[in-house]
């Protein structure tokens, strides 16, 4: 499931192309994807000038003329990718149509904006901007990793006492917004926390520790246009290059990369995900 970098490297690719633009026509190929469509989703869209592209944890906002915003959610497989206008120094001609197309932008630019999910987890939502915060897969999320709430106060006063192991704790949306499995599993690397260690037995200072980790992480996923693990592309049809510097995550059984450990990264499942770490560097 991409996460905030991911997400963040797609909402970047598309903002040339879609932010003040007017959606000339949208088509909605077939009723639902994960959930159902909203009702008239494509006239509701056709003529709406996109005002702001933003992002909020895993989902795309797209601020609309109309008064109302459209939520993405990429899921598994979900990809939007963009034709017809130039990305980055090429220009990606429009494509024949694909079976899994489900959804196409068509901008009065000319560019051509598609949203195809083979697996049909993503999802898509209409909502009123002034009401956006309410929707329900957005009321409960915390603060944004990358923003001013996220701060070292913040994260010790939200953990202090907790019983549950850290990893977990960082997984929690209601935490902090947008963070994954792959990204806990490299800041708690770099923290020199194991993943099943108890939030409660961790000093204060270590705790607050974890923002600016947390930032780094994030911050150099982004600038390497996140990571491609299956079925991750950026806007551009690209795939992103953190993958190449994990630490941990997927490694298993291969060197820690910490100068002077001799040891190897370890696999342990987490509420049925898999955690990477090396039982040397992480206490």
């Amino acid at each position: 499931m991409p996460e905030l970098p991911e997400v963040e490297t797609v909402r970047r690719g598309l903002a040339p192309v879609m932010e003040g633009h007017i959606i000339a026509q949208a088509e909605v190929n077939r009723p639902d994807l994960r959930w159902p469509f909203p009702e008239n989703m494509a006239a509701r869209l056709t003529g709406a000038r996109v005002l702001a592209l933003r992002r909020r944890s895993k989902y795309i906002l797209a601020d609309l003329s109309t008064g109302e915003t459209l939520l993405v959610h990429l899921g598994m497989s979900g990809r939007m990718l963009i034709s017809g206008a130039p990305v980055g120094t090429f220009v990606h001609e429009h494509p024949a149509a694909q079976k899994h197309d489900h959804v196409v932008f068509h901008m009065d630019s000319g560019a051509r904006v598609t949203f195809n999910d083979p697996r049909r987890f993503g999802a898509m939502d209409l909502m009123t901007t002034a009401k956006a915060d309410e929707h329900p897969l957005l009321s409960a999320i915390g603060p944004e990793p990358l923003g001013n709430s996220f701060s070292e106060t913040y994260l010790v006063e939200r953990l202090k006492g907790r019983s549950t192991p850290v990893k977990s704790a960082l997984l929690d949306q209601k935490i902090v917004a947008g963070l994954g499995n792959i990204y806990v599993c490299e800041t708690l690397y770099r923290a020199g926390l194991h993943p099943a260690r108890k939030v409660a037995t961790i000093p204060a200072a270590q705790v607050a520790g974890l923002v600016a980790i947390i930032r780094q992480v994030l911050t150099e996923a982004i600038e390497a246009g996140g990571s491609s693990l299956r079925d991750f592309r950026q806007a551009d049809g690209e795939l992103g290059y953190f993958q190449h510097s994990f630490d941990v995550y997927g490694r298993e059984g291969q060197p820690c990369r910490t100068p002077g450990c001799t040891d190897i990264v370890q696999r342990i499942v987490q509420s049925g995900r898999s955690s990477f770490y090396c039982a040397t560097c992480q206490r």
